[in-house]
Order: C-alpha cells, then sequence, then structure tokens
C-alpha cells in the first residue's frame, strides 16, 4: 500500500504510474521476496485502522507507529528518518515557531501522526523514539483526505483558507522545489517512518524485517535514498 499524492516518496508521474521512493522500496522488496508486486494506493484512514484481511500485505507508506496505529498494525523494522516540519505561506516572513500560531488555522492529512501532534495527544510507539513536545496553546484543525490540496490551501495566501500546515520535511522541500509558494518555518519533532504490518503474524514480521535489513545492508535503501532525496535519509 501507498499514498498517490505524497511527493517524493509517491505519487503519479507523467504517465499516470505510481513513482517515488516508496514506489522503488516496494519493488526492492518485492525483487527479495521474488514475488510480483501489486501496488494499491487505499485512503490514509483505511490503512490506519489496520484488519487488512487478505487485501494487502504490507504497507510501506512511510508511516509513523503511533500509539493508535500500534493497537491495530505491527511494525517489524523502521526504514527512514524525516522530521515533521510546519510550512507557511512563502509571503509569512514572521512565523519561526508554531508557538505563535494559537488560534490559527494549521492543515494536516486526516489521520496521520501531524493531526494527533496538534491535538497533543502523539505518542511514538518505536524503540528509543523522541516523544514530541507540545509548545503551543490551541490551533484549529483542518483536516483533509489529500495533502495535495492542503497545500494548494495554503499556496491561497496566509490566512486565506490556512495559516500553515504540518508535514514530513521532504514533502515540503519537493513542493518548495517545485516554484510551491511555500516555506519550512520550523522542525517539529523527529519522526522514525517504519514499515506496517497487519496485527498477529510474527513469522511475516520476521521476514519483512530480515528483507528490509538486507536492502540496507547491501546499500539499495541507500541507492534510492539518494536518487529521490538527494542524501541518504535510511540509516
Amino acid at each position: 500500500m501507498l499514498l498517490e499524492s505524497y511527493p517524493p516518496f509517491s505519487f503519479l508521474n507523467s504517465k499516470n504510474q505510481l513513482d517515488g521512493f516508496d514506489v522503488d522500496v516496494a519493488k526492492a522488496v518485492a525483487k527479495k521476496l521474488n514475488v510480483k508486486l501489486k501496488l494499491d494506493t487505499p485512503s490514509w484512514e483505511v490503512i490506519a485502522a489496520g484488519k487488512w484481511g487478505k487485501r494487502w500485505d504490507i504497507c510501506i507508506c512511510s508511516m509513523t507507529p503511533t500509539r493508535e496505529a500500534a493497537q491495530v498494525l505491527d511494525f517489524p523494522v523502521i526504514y527512514y528518518k524525516s522530521p515533521a516540519v510546519l510550512v507557511v505561506n512563502a509571503s509569512d516572513r514572521h512565523t519561526r515557531s508554531i508557538k505563535t500560531l494559537d488560534g490559527k488555522r494549521i492543515g494536516v492529512q486526516q489521520g496521520a501522526s501531524y493531526e494527533r501532534y496538534l491535538q497533543k495527544t502523539l505518542k511514538i510507539e518505536a524503540p528509543g523514539a523522541e516523544q514530541p513536545s507540545f509548545p503551543f496553546g490551541k490551533v484549529n484543525i483542518a483536516t483533509y483526505d489529500n495533502e495535495e490540496i492542503i497545500f494548494q490551501d495554503l499556496a491561497l495566501g496566509t490566512g486565506k483558507r490556512l495559516d500553515a500546515l504540518v508535514s514530513n520535511l521532504n514533502t515540503a522541500n519537493e513542493r518548495i522545489a517545485r516554484g510551491g509558494k511555500f516555506r519550512v518555518a520550523a522542525t517539529l519533532y523527529a519522526e522514525p517512518n517504519w514499515v506496517a504490518v497487519d496485527k498477529g503474524d510474527a513469522q511475516w514480521q520476521a521476514r519483512v524485517k530480515q528483507v528490509i535489513t538486507e536492502l540496507k545492508q547491501d546499500g539499495t535503501l541507500a541507492a534510492i535514498s539518494r536518487k529521490w532525496i538527494g542524501s541518504d535519509i535510511t540509516q
């Protein structure tokens, strides 16, 4: 499973085909397993709800193991790290911290860890994870089904529909590099991203962990990261 509007991790390219970092990782995993890869893009809420049954085997979809997600999914292995950031419209030259956005409207993808961060309930269920702090008052949370639309609304200007959004550093940089009207205002917290599988299959978890570990050791993940990110975020 993947998201289709989360560049550079997964997105539809000019040929209307799924492409990106997560897509290439999924292809490498399938090759290691010697199986045919079938990609699917359900909504984030469906992915995070677990109980996939026979529909999907694995989610290589930039998921952070939150307390809620860990109740319905298993997270066998981390495959990259990239921080969560606060993004504002480029015309906003004043915002340097989320502390100054009390009462402002901030966009996030519904069901993502960013929503729980703004709700001040985010707890990352991962070994050695640095837990986020919440140095802000009450903000107005605007949830969206599609992150691309969040950026489009912020591009309209500060205060038009949004005052800011929360996303991953590399997805933000991707939109900025396209000529988007955005600026990264602040880093919010460290965000480890893990491979997710449905709950309860220890043998499958172990196999997934083994495959990702091998892809790290042989340099495959690093090469994919440099291709899409320009640096290695997989270590």
